[in-house]
């Protein structure tokens, strides 16, 4: 296999019109689909972030049904110099920081939540193209 990367990702959301706002009027995602009471996708860089109605997703349809719960993670990674820059967005935005992480080597990341307390993480560029030694549970 030659895998090139994770294009897409999903979390499943409660209220569309509040994840709208969020990752849309707040991070500035463009969004790039949307079905009201179904789904909202949004471009993310080069990948693109899926936000369904679980119960929706669930349905049998033209796609697989599929389904997910509970307080998920996934990271936007930054470049090292847009790093403090995208942090401040965040702060001046009202969403507060939950917490900053040191991965030793110069490189930061840290931690918010969306509407629904998925965790969200901000990574600098780089820090999974080396080994990383500091890791604690």
């Amino acid at each position: 296999m030659d895998i090139l990367k994770i294009k897409e990702t999903c979390l499943y959301v409660s209220d569309l019109a509040k994840t709208k706002a969020f990752y849309n009027g707040l991070l500035k995602f463009d969004v790039i689909g949307e079905v009201p009471g179904r789904h909202v996708f949004f471009r993310v860089g080069s990948s693109v972030l899926l936000c369904f109605i679980a119960e929706a997703a669930r349905k049998p349809g033209s796609l697989p049904p599929h389904f997910g719960s509970g307080e998920l993670h996934l990271a936007f990674e930054v470049s090292k110099e847009n790093y403090a820059p995208t942090k401040a967005t965040i702060e001046t935005a009202g969403i507060p920081i939950e917490q900053e992480y040191d991965w030793g080597g110069g490189f930061l990341s840290f931690y918010f939540r969306d509407p629904d307390k998925h965790l969200l993480e901000v990574v600098m560029d780089g820090m999974w193209e080396r080994k990383v030694e500091k890791l604690e549970s």
